[in-house]
């Protein structure tokens, strides 16, 4: 049964109590993205233990809706969104199974993390928040609530792009999926992702050659839209730069793979290749990852403080094949050659990235993947994201990473794009919103702009024409990432935020 009764040491003691508790008790539950049946079926429970009407839709997603209450029974309906997924990245020195462990909460001063692995507080504060909300106290003043849970936002916007039409009839939205507090966001970033298959042959192994592993990690990585203007290093373009160097300086070095990232969304924290070495150059390829690593630390160091870069004998045997020297020069050569980081700045807001692109990830896949000959010994992914809050800037940028690939004999798979979220500072919800949050801060004032992040308010509001919408939320640190990790002291004004709006709502 899903109650908010059950603690974890990690909050006891920290307000709102409700909200903390079904945070606490929502980590207890798997819910990688696109395996969110556990979860869902836990929500569904806790809307047929109160009676609440609910209803879910083809793709999964849930609405609960709960009567207005405390004066608010004739108001217009509003919508609290929030996602249920949450993406799983953990450190390489922890041991967590996100099909079926629970996450771990630590409790640091002002700050909740995890041991280890992400929080899950983007968005599971949000997701807690609405299930306090449908459980406050029938003397609450509120409207009537439409909680609005949706499936897989981190991978691919699908429970937003397949919501059914008539799940909703509100058409005032709170999203709270925004990580700064003291920031409402009436607009934010597009995007759209690019997969590019490569086929490489693959030769014999040299004779009385070692194995060796090339490790470089220790990176921040993050969020590959709200951190990309942060200069923070790309492993996976730092290992291509790191081999390109390495089997130049020395000849008769060998690959056998090479991987590195794994969310599209996140910035590559690791990655790796597997050489092979004959005893004669061990040292040369020692001294080429020695030189590297001085360089990276000289581009981030003061940034990226726990980079590392190491190349140790192998225990594993020496594998049987390589990728032939052609082909490993072309997939490098295109991996260093895809654009990474900010592109362009917004001319309108300043500060704000318009247009940015991330080199996710690179990894060997199996014969049977799509666009690849099935002649090829060997097929490697690469895997980028590009966000911009201009469609066709963000398809421009698309149209070169195709160009790209097809330099290096790649094949493009361009994935669908999602819309961004058109600003409206005339809205109705955000001046509620700005009021509220004055009145609550002593007369400060909320910053408001878009943000460069792919939220699904944009495609809501195409799916439900006339939605509007804010987004705010409590500040949360190191999204996509083992640092992931919310602001306690945050929490509480914004749940008295989330109310306050809310009971304005109630008396319109």
């Amino acid at each position: 049964m899903a109650t908010a009764t059950s603690a974890d040491p990690a909050i006891a003691g920290l307000t709102p109590e409700p909200v903390w508790t079904y945070f606490a008790g929502l980590s207890k539950i798997p819910r990688p993205s696109k395996h969110e049946q556990a979860v869902m079926s836990w929500l569904v429970d806790f809307a047929q233990t109160r009676g609440l009407e609910h209803k879910q839709d083809s793709v999964g997603n849930l609405v609960i809706k709960r009567p207005g209450s405390g004066g608010g029974e004739g108001a217009q309906p509003v919508a609290i969104q929030g996602h249920v997924d949450m993406v799983c990245e953990k450190n390489n020195d922890v041991t967590h199974d996100f099909y079926k462990d629970p996450i771990r909460l630590v409790r640091e001063g002002d700050w909740l993390k995890a041991d280890g692995t992400t929080l899950g507080a983007d968005n599971g504060i949000g997701v807690a928040t609405a299930l306090a909300l449908l459980d406050a106290p029938k003397t609450t003043r509120l409207p009537p609530i439409e909680a609005l849970f949706t499936v897989d936002e981190e991978t691919g916007l699908t429970g937003a792009f397949g919501i059914g039409a008539d799940l909703l009839t509100a058409r005032t939205m709170l999203n709270l999926d925004t990580e700064d507090w003291g920031e409402v966001f009436i607009g934010c970033a597009g995007g759209g992702d690019a997969k590019l298959w490569l086929d490489i042959g693959l030769g014999p192994a040299p004779a009385g050659a070692a194995a060796y592993e090339l490790k470089l990690g220790g990176l921040l990585g993050g969020h590959s839209g709200l951190n990309i203007h942060e200069g923070r290093g790309n492993a996976v373009q730092l290992l291509a730069r790191t081999l390109r160097s390495l089997t130049a300086a020395v000849p008769g070095a060998r690959v056998a793979a090479l991987s590195g990232g794994d969310k599209r969304n996140a910035i590559a924290r690791e990655a790796r290749a597997t050489l092979l070495l004959a005893p004669g150059d061990v040292a040369a390829a020692q001294q080429v990852v020695a030189a590297r690593l001085s360089e990276y630390v000289a581009e981030y160091g003061t940034l990226e403080k726990d980079m590392f870069m190491r190349l140790e004998a192998s225990p594993a045997p020496a594998p049987a094949t390589v990728i032939e020297p052609s082909g490993l020069s072309r997939l490098l050569a295109l991996v260093c050659t895809l654009p990474h980081g900010p592109l362009k700045f917004s001319h309108a807001v300043a500060g704000l990235v318009e247009t940015s692109n991330n080199v996710a990830s690179i990894h060997p896949q199996p014969a049977s993947s799509p666009s690849s000959s099935p002649s090829s010994p060997a097929k490697y992914l690469v895997v980028t994201s590009t966000r911009s809050s201009l469609s066709p800037a963000l398809e421009a940028v698309r149209d070169t990473i195709a160009q790209a690939a097809e330099l290096a004999g790649a094949a493009m798979e361009r994935g669908k794009a999602y819309p961004g979220w058109a600003p409206n500072p005339a809205s109705r919800v955000l001046q509620i919103t700005q009021a509220c949050y004055s009145e609550l801060s002593g007369g400060q004032q909320a910053k408001v702009g878009a943000i460069h992040a792919g939220l699904e308010c944009g495609i809501l509001g195409e799916k439900y024409p006339g939605m509007d919408t804010v987004s705010f939320g409590p500040t949360i640190k190191g999204a996509h990432s083992p640092d992931e990790r919310v602001q306690i002291s945050t929490v509480e004004p914004f749940w008295k935020l989330t109310l306050a709006v809310l009971d304005k709502l109630a008396r319109a």
